[in-house]
């Protein structure tokens, strides 16, 4: 079965999982990203599933109580 994973784009961290039968593109907001985006946040799979690439809490706070982090290739692994 297909799924949706939603990952930290910085630790790897798995954030959740869905059912890809649970939820479609238009449900999740996908439309309204730009190709860009799309390619920057959205990655397929070889056995079909969805990765999404977020930014988890605790990332988020370390990038902001430390901006210079976000140079770095990987800042939080």
């Amino acid at each position: 079965m297909v799924n949706i994973k939603y990952i930290c784009r910085h630790c790897r961290t798995t954030l959740g999982e869905i059912p890809r039968h649970a939820a479609d593109e238009m449900r999740l907001g996908f439309h309204f990203l730009t190709p860009d985006e799309r390619r920057d946040i959205i990655s397929y799979d070889s056995n079909g599933d969805i990765s999404v690439q977020l930014v988890c809490d605790y990332c988020r706070e370390a990038l902001n109580a430390n901006p210079e982090l976000i140079l770095l290739d990987s800042p939080l692994q």
